[in-house]
């Protein structure tokens, strides 16, 4: 055989090559969208398309059609036969849920707007805000120009500046685009106007009244540590700005229910009154939901409390400011549940929501300092007693939070308001002229806060006890016994509290109790024991508090036990009877009841609470309570924030 060898063939295996990326895009409520991937590789490439939440059924083509209903991110993964995968880049669909009149039938994606600037009147040095919007396939890009000049970095649908000047005013409008057509929006005229000569009059409150739950310890849910501190010390913060502050933990569905109702009995004309949830909860077409402690697993609306139903019924009684703050997730799980029906009532204006995160986004807690703090309870209470407007306010908590580490490009505050004058959470209290309001309303808040007074016990043996109480919540009582004097024939005294019925302490968990001490104690105090009573709201007798003296006879030198009893009626949230509202008897409060309530230091052992996760200062744990039968996951960044190693994972998570 003639001729040179054949040379040896040379394999290639391509690996996987994205050409086209999905888009992000921004459609009306309901639009039907199809997001498409387009990829190179060897052989037959296979395709799943994934949420930031689950992998998607049926999602396993490379153009994905859906019904777009809440605002999600999406991503797809491409792999070959050999094992070879790669992810597209991320791809937002936002939905808009306002009117989509006009838009039309046969539209292709091209820039439609849908809410053009309007004009303004701005006194000088406040704020001046101009907002457009438009839907867009793909995401419409904004620029906006004023005088007919491009502003540099306003390139987003809302334009914001902080403290107007006369420069500032002039005619503005906004190029709406996409690689499919430019539009654009009407030309409007911002007037800036000099401050009035004279100051404005002070604005007062009637009355101020605030309601705190913070929900911790969760039947078929994941237990959280901060809602106990973030209630406590904002509790303690607005006492200084003059609010009468009802807190209460650990609440049911139905003790939610009844406790907001008699919330906002205490509201009237003129009140100012705020409401603040810390604990789980999600957010569905517009709504947010507060998951109660009893929620069952997989919850619906009906489980949980709507936050608009409770700003609808501060509104019915006229308030001066209406204020509902939320350290919650704002998540959805389940898109076959209906929202809740509710009857919007006609404008009313300065109305405010503080949202501890952004919509479809997750709110975390962690250890702060050896405390147990939601981040954005630690930045509200940071600025709260600023005299500033309250949406001033919190816009400095949104700046905070934004540069801590631990939650950038994962946790974002939200502001939602209808302020139609610059009112504070420290502006004054003015009563004249509503005394008869004031004295009802000042009844029915003393009953859920005045303490069982104090009581001096004279034991036969000649021992002297003292027995005295503060409240940590209003659902939530401690009672101190202390020796003040021992008998002629007594040694080693030592005292014991229990309570008939028995009261569960919620806070004997490891970590807990440690961190109510802290709350609870100051170095010149010193009982000789405590007992912490929680749930005050189940209760439907009168409290005993059963106070056991132990001590050794001098004489006989035998150990001898003396009780005597307290009855201290129905303290605090007791008095408020909450459990009234559900005429049907539940089997909820047995549990309660069976729990035995001893002296700290003496509290029996107990299994660990379901699926507690302890934050630390490196990993913040989320607030959303999943709706599956799956525990949460820890990490809950936005997904656009990951990076590659990042988005491996969440496809394994899958």
């Amino acid at each position: 055989m003639t001729g040179s060898p054949p040379k040896p063939c040379r394999i290639m295996i391509r690996e996987i090559v994205i050409v086209r990326h999905p888009v992000s895009v921004c459609v009306p409520v309901n639009h039907q969208v199809t997001l498409s991937v387009r990829a190179e590789g060897t052989g037959v490439l296979k395709y799943q398309w994934f949420t930031s939440d689950e992998e998607l059924l049926g999602g396993t083509e490379a153009d994905l059609t859906i019904r777009a209903k809440d605002t999600k991110l999406y991503v797809c993964r491409v792999n070959d036969h050999r094992g070879n995968y790669e992810f597209s880049e991320w791809a937002k669909v936002k939905v808009l849920d306002i009117d989509k009149s006009g838009l039309p039938v046969h539209w292709q994606g091209e820039p439609h707007i849908a809410v053009n600037p309007k004009p303004q009147t701005v006194r000088q040095g406040t704020k001046l805000t101009l907002r457009c919007t438009a839907f867009g396939i793909p995401t419409p890009h904004y620029q906006w120009y004023r005088n007919g000049q491009p502003l540099p970095d306003k390139t987003g649908d809302t334009l914001q500046i902080d403290h107007a000047t006369g420069e500032h005013g002039g005619s503005y409008l906004c190029s709406i685009s996409n690689v499919l057509e430019e539009r654009w929006t009407e030309a409007v005229d911002v007037d800036i106007v000099q401050p009035d000569q004279l100051p404005p009059a002070a604005l007062t409150a009637t009355d101020k009244v605030a309601l705190l739950i913070g929900n911790l310890n969760y039947t078929n849910h994941p237990n959280l540590m901060a809602p106990v501190m973030d209630v406590h010390e904002l509790a303690n913060l607005l006492q200084q700005l003059g609010f009468r502050v009802v807190s209460l933990l650990d609440l049911t569905k139905e003790e939610m229910v009844a406790a907001i109702e008699k919330f906002t009995q205490l509201l009237d004309r003129g009140v100012y009154g705020l409401c603040y949830y810390a604990g789980h909860g999600y957010e569905h077409a517009g709504r947010n939901y507060l998951v109660a402690v009893d929620a069952p697993q997989p919850y619906r609306p009906e489980n949980c409390v709507c936050v608009q139903r409770v700003m609808l019924s501060m509104q019915k009684r006229r308030t001066a400011l209406s204020v509902i703050l939320l350290d919650t997730c704002r998540k959805w799980y389940n898109q076959d549940c209906i929202p809740s029906g509710i009857m919007p009532l006609g404008p009313t204006g300065n109305t405010v929501y503080g949202y501890a995160t952004c919509e479809d986004a997750e709110a975390f807690e962690v250890q702060d300092g050896g405390k147990s703090t939601g981040i954005f309870t630690k930045y509200l209470n940071d600025h709260i007693l600023q005299t500033d407007k309250v949406t001033h306010v919190l816009e400095r908590v949104s700046e905070d939070l934004s540069k801590d580490p631990l939650v950038r490009g994962k946790q974002v505050v939200e502001i939602k308001h209808t302020l139609k004058e610059a009112r504070s959470l420290a502006d004054p209290v003015q009563t004249a002229g509503h005394t008869r309001e004031l004295h009802l309303r000042d009844a029915c808040w003393k009953r859920a806060n005045e303490l069982p007074r104090k009581k001096r016990l004279m034991f036969l043996c000649g021992v002297e006890v003292e027995v005295s109480f503060s409240a940590l919540f209003s659902n939530v009582l401690v009672a101190f016994a202390t020796v003040k004097t021992t008998g002629p024939r007594t040694q080693d005294c030592t005292v014991t509290l229990s309570s008939k019925p028995s009261m569960e302490d919620i806070f004997s968990g490891p970590g807990r109790s440690d961190e109510m001490d802290s709350l609870l104690f100051k170095k010149s105090d010193n009982p000789d024991c405590t007992l912490r009573l929680c749930g005050l709201q189940k209760l439907k007798e009168s409290l005993l508090i059963k106070v056991d003296l132990h001590y050794t006879h001098k004489d006989s030198k035998l150990r001898q036990t003396e009780s005597q009893h307290v009855n201290i009626g129905e303290p605090l949230a007791a008095s408020w009877k909450l459990y009234r509202r559900n005429h049907q008897t539940t089997t909820t409060t047995k549990k309660q009841e069976g729990a035995c309530a001893q002296s700290m230091g003496n509290i029996s052992s107990s299994k660990p609470p379901l699926h507690h996760t302890q934050a630390g200062p490196c990993r913040p744990f989320t607030r959303k309570a999943v709706c599956a039968a799956k525990v949460a996951s820890t990490r809950s960044n936005e997904p656009e924030e990951n990076d590659e190693n990042e988005l491996h994972c969440f496809a394994h998570r899958h």
